[in-house]
């Protein structure tokens, strides 16, 4: 039996959930999930960006409670640290930090103007500047680590801890037709046709209409 359960909200709308879910994964954790409903008013507080504090996911294993997305990857580290969750590198795993920390506490035009939504399509989506500004920000990162890295994931062969944070920006791009070069573009490729994210794409698909507000048409 799992001795661990991770707390997550919706797959179709919640980047956060995403990346919890990724990390325990990618870390080979056996775990069971608790999805909590949309009508929870903290739930949807958080997915109409209306909360200031994210509670979900939340992770609890053998008796400890983690919160906060890098605190799972970094607890997950600790536990599991065959699972490459870091790179063996001083350096690389620095950088991989870093760009972990950047995504976690920045790219607020991102967020607002392009939600993560994998039911939807918007061909020729309009973005506005300060989005563009992030946007030109998440591919200058990525072209810098798989340049140095050599691909095929931000810190080679195996997906990182940086890889889980940015993945939900991958989806992002797919469903507003963000226009990207030949090798930001098939980083999306990689992240959104992976195994894992197969599985989570499905299950967000097949999720029932809690918010109507998150299908506005833009």
């Amino acid at each position: 039996m799992a001795k661990a359960t991770l707390t997550i909200s919706s797959k179709n709308y919640s980047s956060w959930s995403l990346r919890g879910w990724l990390l325990c994964k990618m870390a080979g954790l056996d775990f069971v999930e608790e999805q909590l409903s949309a009508a929870d008013p903290s739930t949807r507080a958080e997915l109409l960006l209306l909360s200031p504090s994210f509670l979900v996911p939340c992770l609890t294993h053998d008796g400890i409670k983690v919160w906060d997305t890098l605190a799972i990857a970094e607890y997950l580290n600790e536990i599991k640290p065959d699972a490459g969750l870091l790179p063996t590198d001083a350096a690389a795993r620095a950088h991989c930090r870093s760009i972990s920390g950047e995504m976690h506490s920045g790219f607020a035009n991102l967020r607002s103007a392009l939600p993560m939504n994998l039911k939807a399509r918007y061909s020729n989506f309009k973005i506005w500047a300060g989005a563009q500004a992030d946007i030109d920000r998440v591919l200058t990162i990525w072209s810098e680590a798989l340049d140095e890295h050599k691909g095929p994931f931000l810190f080679g062969k195996k997906p990182t801890v940086a890889d889980a944070m940015y993945a939900p920006v991958c989806t992002r791009f797919i469903t507003y037709d963000v226009d990207l070069d030949q090798q930001a573009a098939a980083y999306c490729k990689r992240i959104v046709t992976s195994p894992f994210m197969a599985e989570w794409i499905k299950d967000a698909k097949a999720e029932p209409e809690e918010l109507e507000e998150l299908d506005a048409e833009f």
